[in-house]
């Protein structure tokens, strides 16, 4: 299992400057209001598309570094991270780099939507997650949904998973769902409030 760092004090002041860059970043690029129907059906005034972060040239190395010093903060160790495809897959490999950056071996993985039913009829793809604590991301969530599958998905391959983490919180009912559901910690980055979507 991956060791969290000595303290939370270390990890938070480290990561200062990357968390308040990466919030600058979220604010300019992912932040797009206007009336918009969310993949819950739901309608919203703004949409937060974080996949102009999580693949942007300088915001998915803060993301990994953002994420990674979270999890630390929560004391929370894992060895693999990933989530449902496709929002989570940029997610898992920037928090596999930033680990690696840190001396730290984290690997990343892929959960497909359905289990393949052609060639080793895998859903989670990459290094094997059975027995190893895993950390289920996602960049953003409404309802929890795409987590759980991911959760799911985790578990039937023998992964242990030991939390949900997401980089930004959209306030809607996700983190009691996933919690209650799933019997693990939610953690997110980011409130909607700090990105001015009171």
């Amino acid at each position: 299992m991956t060791a969290p760092l000595d303290s939370a004090s270390d990890s938070a002041s480290d990561t200062a400057p990357a968390r308040a860059r990466l919030l600058e970043l979220i604010k300019e690029l992912a932040v797009v209001r206007g009336k918009v129907i969310l993949s819950s059906g739901a309608e919203a005034d703004y949409y937060i598309d974080l996949r102009r972060i999580t693949l942007h040239h300088e915001a998915s190395k803060l993301v990994g570094q953002v994420m990674l010093a979270m999890m630390d903060d929560a004391g929370i160790g894992f060895e693999c991270a990933g989530g449902l495809t496709m929002g989570a897959d940029p997610v898992g490999t920037a928090v596999m780099h930033a680990a690696v950056d840190a001396g730290r071996p984290v690997d990343a993985f892929v959960v497909r939507k359905a289990q393949k039913s052609y060639g080793m009829g895998r859903q989670v793809e990459g290094p094997a997650v059975e027995g190893r604590n895993v950390l289920v991301l996602e960049d953003t969530s409404t309802t929890g949904g795409s987590a759980l599958t991911a959760v799911e998905g985790v578990r039937k391959a023998g992964g242990n998973v030991v939390a949900v983490a997401v980089i930004v919180d959209r306030d809607t009912g996700a983190k009691e769902k996933i919690e209650a559901e799933a019997g693990v910690p939610y953690l997110f980055a980011f409130g909607k409030d700090e990105l001015g979507l009171n």
